[in-house]
């Protein structure tokens, strides 16, 4: 739909509508369990409201957010979330895949099982889990956490791209 709206859709087209629907990927306040956030890139979007309405309605909720990008350059909403992180208990861990500033301490590289492991909680704790990304990338990581323990049923997700190989 992105490519449409930003490559075909002209002034004076007409659109129709229709949502909000769903409800599936909403992380709602009355959760008292740790949230773990898990974005891809653009993926990042939806947990920049999840993160407002969670700050809107003073929850105290602990949440995650395990974040990959290309580089520090990339991190869509960086200033917000680093501000978050320093002020709003919301703990921000950054994974970059091809770009480092000097000195970067934070993880290198693609996420994987071992930085899944370290930043999630235990599936003991059952976390309710949110992965928003591209295609591939939601697969790893949802598969990830399922063999890692957590209920798949904890697990919600949300993908874009191409669904193929």
């Amino acid at each position: 739909m992105s490519s449409y709206l930003a490559g075909e859709l002209r002034a004076g087209d007409q659109l129709e509508l229709r949502g909000p629907i769903g409800g599936y990927f909403v992380w709602e306040p009355s959760v008292t369990g740790p949230v773990l956030l898990v974005a891809g890139g653009s993926g990042i979007v939806p947990f920049r409201s999840m993160l407002r309405h969670r700050a809107a309605v003073s929850s105290s909720v602990a949440v995650r957010l395990m974040y990959s990008s290309r580089s520090l350059d990339d991190v869509i909403y960086r200033g917000e979330l680093m501000r978050s992180a320093a002020y709003d208990e919301l703990d921000v861990r950054l994974a970059l895949t091809r770009e480092w500033p000097e000195g970067w301490r934070g993880h290198r590289g693609r996420i994987d099982r071992q930085l899944l492991d370290e930043v999630s909680w235990s599936a003991r704790e059952q976390p309710l889990i949110f992965v928003c990304g591209p295609t591939a990338f939601v697969w790893f990581v949802a598969d990830t956490l399922v063999q890692s323990g957590h209920a798949l049923d904890l697990i919600r997700t949300e993908r874009f791209g191409p669904t193929g190989t």
